[in-house]
């Protein structure tokens, strides 16, 4: 059954990949927050994605970024025991929107599932590249058909970090202590833009750590599933147990790099 809902989740990511990619270069952008940004593509793409699996499984819950009130529909479904034990589908549309407004190629839609906390699979793929990482839980994460295995990475020195910031960070915020600290301790830092690629990245040896205070569920429901199985490391940003319904965490290709990133962030005041 696992494998159906990856098959189903590949093709809405596919169909909104195509929105985004039909839509480029032609859309008109409005905030919805400070310094975050939805467009059309956002929400036609988020359209396409769940008449897609909904009508595949009409029984299941549907959570999407740009749904109205989101972030609190989201909270309440993970804690209301009569609905902790439905499957949800987690989805960004597009995450990247700042890089799609601005032709910058590096950006995803992101779908994963979940039941009762659990991540049971996920789907990224970057309409750009073509690229699609897959993951089912217990089965191991792959891109294009070929499995994904995290980098060897063991010492933060030889590492190459991404970093997440909040769109509304502000002028002393922990993050930028955070990024300070790690910038210097790292071979090289990134931010990229889009959490889902990030992750991926990781699962493809391609970044070996990712730090991110400020994630919504709808980024890395699908992200950290693949990292999981392909054998990366992810906590709670302060090493305790990675909590979907605030998912801002740690995670390294390997237990001591991801040790050694945990130590720098706790020297952090």
């Amino acid at each position: 059954m696992l494998e159906d809902y990856l098959e189903t989740a590949e093709r809405a990511a596919r169909a909104g990949g195509e929105i985004l990619t039909a839509k480029q270069g032609s859309i008109h952008a409005r905030s919805k927050g400070r310094n975050d940004l939805v467009t059309e593509a956002d929400l036609a793409s988020q359209q396409a994605i769940r008449d897609i699996l909904l009508s595949r499984y009409p029984e299941h819950g549907f959570v999407g970024e740009e749904s109205e009130g989101a972030t609190d529909d989201l909270a309440r479904s993970l804690a209301d025991p009569d609905r902790r034990d439905s499957f949800r589908w987690i989805v960004d549309p597009l995450d990247g929107t700042t890089n799609y407004i601005h032709g910058m190629p590096h950006y995803c839609v992101s779908i994963g599932l979940e039941q009762s906390g659990e991540l049971l699979a996920g789907v990224v793929f970057d309409p750009v590249s073509g690229e699609c990482f897959r993951a089912v839980r217990g089965g191991g994460a792959e891109l294009d058909g070929q499995p994904l295995k995290v980098s060897g990475c063991q010492q933060v020195n030889e590492a190459l970090i991404a970093f997440g910031f909040a769109p509304d960070v502000r002028p002393g915020a922990p993050e930028i202590a955070q990024f300070l600290a790690i910038m210097h301790a790292c071979r090289s830092i990134r931010r990229m833009g889009s959490a889902a690629l990030n992750l991926c990245y990781i699962a493809a040896g391609r970044m070996d750590g990712y730090v991110a205070g400020c994630a919504k569920a709808w980024d890395v429901a699908a992200g950290a599933l693949i990292v999981r199985e392909a054998g990366g490391h992810f906590t709670g940003i302060d090493g305790g147990t990675f909590d979907l319904r605030h998912p801002h965490f740690t995670c390294a290709a390997t237990p001591q790099l991801h040790c050694e990133l945990l130590a720098i962030l706790a020297q952090v005041e």
